[in-house]
């Protein structure tokens, strides 16, 4: 596996890795990931010391978006060969960067089939990072690019039904296969939302709603911070903790200073997701959120295996978790309008209750070991096929 960006660094990409990859071993299987190095965040080029299967190489910032970093392409092959690794079975790549280039090189020069996991949903993405640039070009150059990616590969997984059909529009031809990321409901079971007000000074009894996400524009926050303002109107005292870190986090922070939310906000930056997140799901009455761009959507799943009652906007990946069956409270993308959804539920202990029970039976649907066992037959039935007599090994030896 290879990816332009991992723990630390905090987002959807890295979740889907670990949690795929860690039940991919232990169903026996031996999963090398090679992912930039954060030197500033401990973590350095080579070998993890805990994790040999764990390559980190030196990396670089991207200019749009100092947070992430992109892999160093001439180190790829040469960090694998330090590790001992001279070929693999199957390469499955996960960022559209300098890894997507890196595996389909990998695999030409292995002779392996590749895969590729569309984790992000572009067209709507890139305009939040080159404002400058004519929002329809963006689109265009989006489409064109992940037209040409997916179809250089010999599998695209997309994460959700939306974005399935979205890759569909664009014309690729690549087989297609829907295979979201799934959760472990147990990990989600326990938490102190007690002891994490404590810590934070906030309030026992003071009504608190929970956003988690990075910080960045595409997950619509000013949306929640305009819905925040009409709901402190019937309720004065309420507060939204917002949990993540970003680069739209002073230009958030500016908003709501002018708007005169500072009261009502609590920003508490990245939290640790085996402690502290839990924690913060557990303190919390309700779940906001409001992305438009998610391909799934992990953090609705973790809020309701927590039994945090969720009201949320549906939109492209999150209408597959946000379903009758989830017990959630769809509201429309108008901020009156969401803020009378949200003291709805916060009103009803009953329907809050139902909520919980209903998000808890849901979140165990979505079981993590299901969906690696679901990706390993994607791996099998793919490597039967290249493994045919006089089928070419990837996608880069067919013709177009």
């Amino acid at each position: 596996m290879l990816s332009d960006v991992y723990f630390p660094r905090i987002n959807g990409v890295s979740t889907s890795l670990a949690s795929f990859r860690a039940q991919l071993r232990q169903l026996g299987h031996r999963v090398t990931l090679v992912v930039p190095a954060y030197p500033g965040l401990g973590a350095h080029p080579g070998p993890d010391p805990q994790d040999p299967d764990l390559i980190r190489i030196s990396s670089r910032y991207l200019v749009v978006d100092p947070e992430d970093r992109i892999l160093k392409p001439r180190l790829i092959r040469h960090s694998l060969r330090e590790a001992g690794i001279e070929r693999a079975d199957v390469i499955h790549i996960h960022t559209p960067f300098v890894a997507h280039y890196g595996g389909l090189k990998l695999a030409r020069d292995w002779q392996v089939p590749v895969i590729e996991t569309y984790h992000t949903f572009f067209e709507e993405y890139l305009q939040h990072y080159l404002p400058w640039l004519p929002a329809k070009w963006l689109r265009g150059l989006a489409r064109r690019i992940s037209r040409a990616q997916c179809n250089a590969v010999d599998r695209v997984i997309a994460p959700s039904t939306a974005l399935h059909r979205a890759l569909l529009e664009y014309g690729i031809k690549a087989p297609i296969v829907r295979l979201p990321t799934g959760i472990d409901p147990q990990a989600w079971a326990g938490g102190d939302g007690h002891l994490f007000r404590a810590e934070r000074g906030i309030a026992p009894g003071r009504e608190m709603l929970v956003h988690v996400s990075r910080i960045a524009f595409e997950k619509n926050i000013g949306f929640l911070l305009q819905m925040l303002q009409h709901l402190r109107e019937r309720r004065p005292g309420v507060l939204l903790l917002i949990a993540g870190e970003g680069p739209a986090r002073a230009a958030l922070q500016r908003q709501a200073a002018q708007m005169g939310l500072e009261d009502n906000l609590h920003w508490c930056g990245y939290l640790d997701r085996e402690t502290s997140l839990v924690d913060c799901y557990r303190a919390g009455h309700a779940f906001v959120f409001a992305s438009a761009t998610e391909t799934q959507g992990l953090v609705l799943l973790e809020a309701m295996a927590c039994g945090l009652p969720v009201v949320s906007t549906a939109r492209l990946g999150t209408l597959d978790i946000l379903t009758d069956t989830s017990g959630a409270e769809v509201a429309p993308e108008e901020p009156a309008v969401f803020a009378e959804r949200v003291a709805r539920v916060l009103d009803d202990p009953e329907r809050q209750r139902a909520m919980r029970e209903a998000h808890t039976a849901w979140a165990r649907a979505w079981s993590e070991r299901l969906m690696a066992e679901q990706l390993l037959a994607v791996y099998q039935d793919l490597l039967s096929q290249t493994d045919a007599p006089g089928t070419p090994h990837t996608a880069a030896d067919r013709p177009h």
